[in-house]
């Protein structure tokens, strides 16, 4: 199995799906084939070991942990209880001692120990993010944990909380398992940040905002053991600028770190950044419509040659060739019916 890929498809299970769907990847010809689906309820976003045995999980009962065999199958191993109200994002550090989980529902960042055998552990620490945002609706007037990230240097945490508009930033004490709040970055108001992504480098921040439909970039580094983060740019996902009600939803980097991709729902397309290695700055490079409905997420193929765009109200995932030289985008397969696909990892096989 050596040099071949599986992706893992979370999707929502109150229909007829049943879990994670399980593709082998065909690389050069940007195809997914379905070969299994492993029941799980409702794994809304998953991610895969640094050391490539394991795959995690939410799942209504908090988060599942998944052994992987050669061929890709996961095995369960266990599940845990987040200490709040089912999560929505998870992330590892880089030695996979701690699963750190994100609560869209309760605002609440969870840091579970993780055992010996890849399974999880007892809750290490929690905290639940307090106060108002500014805006009417529901998902802007209380705490929202849309995201969390581990800085590429280890030491912190990053919290994205879309209804308090702050990125808060939280220390990571590996030893004693504690998360404490070292610095807020404060996004402008009404401006939903949703996601953020770390150039390959580590010396960017990208800041996807869902309700501005922007990206801001931000020079990150750390000074007197405090981190830093240094705005450079902002720049629209909504470039066209039809009147068409649009919200930025999924962002990505090629894995060169030479392009980041963004996703847009209403609008429903894909624009591609190209990124200036020594500012971090984006330049709009070229722009692709899905042809589907809701890309809530998305998935740059390891050779950077292919996307695909999860559609979650239309059921599907489509996948596109990238022609970089004359800056153009064609879907390349026909679409992979999957029933409100929400969140993909493209891992390769040991």
């Amino acid at each position: 199995m050596e040099g071949k890929y599986v992706a893992y498809v979370g999707t929502y299970t109150h229909e007829n799906s049943v879990g994670i769907h399980i593709y082998d990847v065909d690389e050069l010809r940007g195809t997914l084939t379905e070969r299994k689906v492993v029941p799980i309820n409702n794994p809304s976003d998953l991610i895969v070991s640094h050391s490539g045995k394991y795959l995690y999980s939410i799942a209504d009962e908090g988060v599942e942990a998944f052994a992987i065999q050669p061929d890709g199958d996961l095995i369960p191993i266990n599940k845990k209880w987040i200490g709040g109200m089912r999560g929505c994002y998870v992330e590892l550090d880089d030695e996979d001692r701690y699963l750190f989980v994100g609560g869209y529902h309760d605002g609440r960042v969870s840091m579970m120990r993780l055992s010996e055998d890849g399974g999880v552990a007892e809750i290490a620490d929690g905290i639940f993010h307090k106060g108002l945002g500014r805006g009417v609706a529901e998902r802007a007037s209380r705490p929202h944990v849309h995201c969390v990230k581990v800085t590429p240097d280890q030491k912190f945490l990053c919290a994205v909380d879309s209804g308090l508009d702050h990125v808060k930033i939280y220390r990571i004490n590996y030893e004693r398992g504690r998360i404490k709040l070292a610095d807020i970055l404060r996004c402008e108001l009404d401006s939903g940040p949703r996601m953020i992504r770390f150039s390959v480098d580590g010396r960017f921040a990208y800041v996807l905002c869902e309700l501005k439909n922007t990206v801001d970039v931000y020079k990150y580094y750390v000074e007197d053991d405090q981190p830093v983060f240094e705005r450079v740019q902002s720049i629209s996902t909504d470039y066209e600028d039809e009147g068409i009600a649009c919200n930025a939803s999924g962002i990505e980097h090629s894995a060169d770190g030479k392009y980041l991709f963004v996703s847009n729902v209403g609008i429903n397309d894909v624009i591609i950044y190209k990124i200036d290695k020594n500012t971090g700055m984006l330049t709009l490079d070229m722009e692709t419509r899905i042809s589907g409905d809701y890309p809530k997420a998305l998935a740059v193929f390891p050779d950077g040659h292919h996307f695909v765009s999860l559609n979650h109200d239309s059921n599907e995932i489509r996948t596109f060739k990238i022609n970089y030289e004359k800056k153009y985008c064609l879907m390349d397969a026909r679409p992979v019916q999957v029933e409100t696909p929400n969140c993909i990892y493209i891992h390769k096989l040991k």
